[in-house]
């Protein structure tokens, strides 16, 4: 048996491909379908086998995808935080005109959508949602990521290459 590759390193950078994206004002418009969380596992897988001589087992994949997945809702959550308190006036500007302009939507909506974005409790529950939802998906990629990068042309571990003499 060969000994299992190492996981932390291409889940940090995994993580930190899925935060930062997943932080970026215009950028995390593509994370709606997960595309940056998926993105970042199959980058963590990659690099795995990069680092690996032998063919990565499906299980460690999935193991770095998740760790990656993890790793960039932390990350994300935590990079969206100043990212919001500086675009925080100009989206509710935006949110008043939309207001104004629908006069349509009832009182109980636009309360709603006037205290969306406040304090701490937006703060946690988009961790606990970006950790789990993070997971996930990240290890899906990872997996996506071992059925794309896993070597096939290596021989099995155990064998040994015999050059022919010179």
């Amino acid at each position: 048996m060969y000994p299992a590759p190492p996981k932390l390193q291409p889940a940090l950078f995994g993580g930190l491909f899925i935060g930062v994206l997943s932080a970026l004002p215009i950028i995390n418009i593509a994370n709606c379908c997960c595309l940056w969380i998926i993105g970042g596992g199959v980058l963590a897988t990659y690099l795995m086998q990069q680092n690996h001589p032998y063919a990565i087992a499906t299980s460690d994949g999935a193991l770095a995808g998740l760790l990656a997945g993890l790793i960039g809702g932390v990350l994300g959550t935590m990079l969206s935080i100043p990212v919001e308190m500086m675009m925080g006036p100009v989206q509710k500007q935006i949110m008043e005109r939309v207001l104004a302009s629908n006069p349509d939507i009832p009182e109980e909506t636009r309360r709603m959508l006037e205290n969306m974005n406040v304090g701490g409790l937006a703060i946690a529950f988009k961790l606990v949602f970006s950790v789990c939802v993070g997971a996930v998906f990240g290890m899906l990629g990872g997996l996506l990521g071992v059925a794309f990068f896993k070597r096939k042309d290596l021989p099995p571990p155990g064998t040994v290459d015999v050059l022919p003499p010179v």
